[in-house]
């Protein structure tokens, strides 16, 4: 079964999309079989992905709204391994008519159920918004990564957010875990960034991950290209960051299995 793992913030700006389509890239090149899902109706994650602009394209909306399947949606990508549910406009609309839809939060959960045994990571890419695209995202997802800016106020921005996400576990997702908090945009010159990465360490402990994503032109170019930034700059400091922040996810993942296989077999 595949980790389906929300990219998540309510705050914009923090590097949700650049991190999403990173990670999904760097698991697909580590070759673990990966889906990227583009909740957003800014559709930035298609367009960084190498997806541009095609009103006649099948998307998100096409699943939540009109119930087609994710088979008539996916898309491959230039990532071997990387298939990609688009997203487009129309993505604004749904969250409105999905207000009187029956299980209206499920939608999202109910396309991926057969679809998802193809993969070993799903990935998410949520709206800056606690909208209903968001809400359906946290629903299905086995987990939520937390991208912070290292600015002032982030750990703020955090605070609200794991509220937010205890809540969902409360009423909608009782499996709900948090996969990681993710330090983005770091500036090692500035004591702004080393303090406030060293603060989000002190309150949050091993949840935060080791790897950082450090302030790149590079990785801030990339997505212009339509390129993940393992294709657009293998050597630089983004590509780096986003391939540790993989193998990280990836042992994460693999030392669940290896716990949930021990604690059935001391069961059995």
């Amino acid at each position: 079964m595949a980790r389906i793992i929300a990219c998540a913030n309510q705050k914009g700006g923090v590097g949700k999309t650049t991190t999403a389509v990173n990670l999904a890239a760097c698991l697909a090149a580590s070759e673990q079989p990966t889906l990227l899902i583009d909740c957003d109706s800014q559709a930035n994650a298609t367009a960084a992905i190498g997806f541009p602009k095609d009103p006649s394209r099948r998307t998100l909306y096409n699943t939540l709204i009109m119930g087609e399947s994710f088979d008539k949606i996916v898309q491959k990508s230039q990532v071997e391994g990387l298939d990609v549910i688009p997203a487009d406009k129309n993505l604004a609309g749904a969250a409105v008519e999905l207000v009187n839809a029956e299980n209206r939060e499920y939608k999202l959960q109910t396309a991926l159920k057969t679809f998802q045994s193809s993969y070993r990571f799903v990935v998410l890419d949520c709206p800056p918004a606690l909208d209903l695209l968001t809400l359906n995202a946290l629903v299905c997802a086995s987990s939520v990564l937390v991208p912070i800016q290292c600015e002032y106020l982030a750990l703020e921005g955090v605070s609200e957010l794991l509220d937010t996400l205890m809540r969902i576990r409360r009423t909608l997702n009782p499996k709900l875990e948090i996969e990681g908090i993710l330090l983005t945009m770091f500036d090692e010159r500035t004591t702004l960034s080393r303090q406030v990465a060293t603060d989000l360490r002190s309150f949050f402990g091993s949840q935060v991950f080791q790897a950082v994503i450090s302030r790149n032109v590079r990785l801030a170019e990339a997505p212009s290209f339509g390129k993940p930034i393992i294709f657009y700059d293998i050597h630089s400091k983004g590509a780096e960051g986003y391939t540790q922040l993989a193998q990280e996810v990836i042992a994460n993942d693999e030392k669940r299995a290896g716990t949930g296989a021990r604690s059935a077999h001391s069961g059995a």
